[in-house]
């Protein structure tokens, strides 16, 4: 069964263009070693009435977009396996610089999940 890696965060507006650049060669990265999938998301309708908004989770700030991602690998096993051979890619670790990060990865909320419904 399918396992999925994802992610919560909030990004400055104003630097989403260099996130999604980010995005896009990390994902090349990820594909590379395996991962069936590589989604990255902007949040367009957030809003809800009666549910915990994706903002309050991220503590996103005034000018701050949430992005909601995911990475799709064809097992726990498999993604136990490439994860770390993703983690010493050159490509990956060149650009993952804390300091340099478009945003603030102390407010970024990381999971592995099981599928439970898949159709």
């Amino acid at each position: 069964m399918a396992y999925v890696d994802g992610f919560l965060l909030a990004i400055p507006a104003r630097k989403l263009a260099v996130y999604r650049r980010i995005s896009a060669k990390a994902g090349k990265v990820w594909k590379d070693h395996g991962a069936l999938e590589y989604r990255e998301c902007v949040g367009d309708h957030l809003v809800q009435k009666g549910s915990a908004a994706f903002q309050k989770r991220v503590k996103a700030k005034k000018g701050e977009v949430v992005v909601f991602s995911w990475i799709v690998y064809k097992s726990r096993a498999h993604r136990d396996r490439i994860l770390p051979k993703i983690m010493q890619d050159k490509r990956l670790t060149n650009m993952m610089d804390p300091k340099d990060m478009p945003f603030d990865m102390k407010r970024m909320s990381y999971g592995g999940f099981k599928v439970l419904v898949d159709l």
